[in-house]
């Protein structure tokens, strides 16, 4: 006789079982949504914070994060890593609690100072077309607020969620930051960026992450695997990238920047497309020595792609220098 737990379920089974868990999701979600904006925003960040902080060691990511700090910055100290880390699950705390206010954080301007170069004002005077390519720095989500607060309308790209019930309830809660839609990554998906860009629109992306399909660059003396997409839509179209960080200064009190940086066009895509790449790593290199607990340690920005196409794409670009 076969063991039960052995033998695989059912279609129907299966699907009722996700379904299930998708509903139980769904629902837990709601109700965190409720009780958390019950609570005043400063309030519900610093509780958070608090219990991320002395919790999240106790996660595997802790290790990991400690691990990617000794390699980036070898010259901390033990104690200066684990201090670093720890402030950035506070940070991240803050971050997930803040995410359930997001749209009123939208509209208290007072929480935020915006420093922008010429090029970031004037695509905040909706003079110019760009992509807005930011990193996970202090409450990431509420980079593009100086640009909504203008008027500015945005199309973002974000990584859907399995669930579709939750990824629906987090679109909703975003829908003020990207007036032009939030988009899930996909074909289609670049051929409408491409389109907007072209008439005059403003595109965001995260910048930072690992790209498991993305090129070479070198990032704290490392090869680091990044999206080439930011770097190869604005040489397709001729427009800017304006780089994004937000600094938490002092709770839910945020400075936000916005540095343009030059998009390299010559006879030659791949290298224009790979010297904008990591220019882009330079820049977030430089922003992150500044403020190395406001970033996320725990990203495998590292790890080298497993497929062989990858790691032919990967000798092929070569390792980026900027």
């Amino acid at each position: 006789m076969k063991d039960v737990e052995s033998m695989p379920a059912a279609p129907g089974q299966l699907s009722r079982w996700v379904k299930f868990q998708n509903g139980l999701e769904y629902h837990l979600l709601k109700t965190a949504i409720f009780l958390f904006r019950l609570i005043p925003v400063d309030t519900a960040s610093a509780i958070m914070g608090w219990f991320w902080r002395h919790l999240a060691p106790f996660n595997a990511r802790h290790k990991r994060a400690l691990e990617n700090l000794e390699l980036a910055m070898p010259d901390l100290s033990a104690a200066e890593r684990e201090r670093i880390t720890r402030n950035m699950w506070e940070n991240l705390g803050r971050v997930a609690a803040e995410t359930f206010h997001i749209d009123r954080l939208l509209k208290q301007s007072n929480r935020y100072t915006a420093v922008a170069d010429d090029v970031t004002s004037d695509v905040l005077k909706g003079n110019q077309a760009c992509i807005f390519v930011s990193m996970h720095s202090g409450n990431w989500e509420l980079c593009v607020q100086p640009a909504v607060e203008a008027g500015v309308t945005i199309t973002g790209v974000y990584q859907a969620l399995r669930n579709p019930k939750a990824d629906e309830v987090l679109r909703e809660m975003r829908q003020d930051l990207y007036r032009g839609g939030l988009l899930s990554k996909g074909h289609k998906t670049a051929r409408m960026l491409l389109s907007t860009l072209k008439t005059g629109g403003v595109v965001a992306i995260m910048g930072d992450l690992r790209e498991t399909r993305g090129i070479a660059v070198e990032f704290f003396g490392r090869t680091a695997y990044a999206n080439p997409v930011p770097a190869s839509m604005a040489r397709a179209c001729n427009v800017p990238i304006v780089l994004g960080r937000v600094v938490r200064t002092k709770g839910v009190h945020f400075r936000i920047e916005g540095k343009a940086i030059p998009v390299r066009v010559t006879d030659d895509r791949q290298a224009d497309i790979l010297a904008t790449t990591a220019n882009m790593h330079a820049v977030f290199e430089e922003w992150i020595r500044e403020h190395p607990d406001q970033w996320m340690w725990i990203h495998k920005k590292w790890a080298a792609p497993k497929s062989r196409a990858k790691a032919k794409q990967t000798r092929k670009g070569g390792l980026a220098r900027t």
